[in-house]
């Protein structure tokens, strides 16, 4: 591939007829219950907390009745997540401060969601990419490791600098997408230890593979 132009174009065209529709797979009905689960999702499965977050939202329905909560009856209803201590004290403080300094309301600004305990660019990302549907890209643990197997980063040591890179390249509509494009192949296709290199469509033009390919020959 002889351009970074020509390589996202080909990633672009792939994702979109494979993966037409990429969406997050937490479920959610609004931007508070979003927000909770994606904390929850730290090092934890989207499987798992969307086990957890009915009966969580159902004890606690918005930022409001939380922040009333204790750390104890928080931790009763998530200690199956990974870190569960952590993870209650953010929650709780999440609330509280999205009560006091936001009457509620979860805000669309990702420097001000930040202010939010338990809230770091990451999440921040993921709420102003999926619920408001900003040019934001989250970059997790999948987004990381596929963008530079694939080649559409270059020298990205950290989550930040793959960010931008992916910023840059993607088209600004395209970036809450292309977000959920690569969380999704990173989780079934190109996985950590051992990718499904055979069953993946863009194999023509990753870094990784031609890597893997030179090997074999030799």
């Amino acid at each position: 591939m002889s351009s970074k132009k020509e390589l996202y174009s080909f990633v672009i065209d792939y994702f979109s007829s494979t993966r037409p529709v990429a969406e997050t797979e937490l479920n959610y009905t609004t931007p508070y219950e979003l927000l909770v689960a994606v904390i929850l999702s730290a090092q934890c499965t989207d499987k798992r907390v969307n086990m957890i977050t009915p009966g969580f939202f159902k004890r606690f329905p918005d930022a409001k009745s939380l922040s009333n909560a204790t750390v104890e009856e928080v931790y009763e209803l998530i200690k199956s997540c990974s870190y569960p201590n952590n993870k209650a004290k953010n929650l709780l403080g999440m609330a509280k401060t999205l009560m006091d300094e936001f009457d509620g309301i979860v805000p669309s600004d990702i420097e001000l969601l930040q202010r939010l305990p338990g809230v770091g660019r990451k999440t921040a990302n993921v709420i102003a990419s999926v619920v408001f549907n900003k040019p934001a890209m989250a970059v997790d643990t999948h987004v990381f490791r596929v963008a530079n197997r694939i080649g559409l980063v270059s020298n990205a040591k950290t989550p930040l600098a793959v960010e931008r890179q992916l910023i840059k390249h993607f088209p600004q509509d395209l970036i809450p997408k292309a977000h959920h494009w690569l969380i999704l192949h990173g989780r079934y296709i190109c996985i950590a230890r051992k990718p499904k290199c055979e069953e993946c469509g863009l194999t023509p033009v990753c870094k990784e593979y031609k890597k893997i390919s030179r090997k074999k020959e030799k």
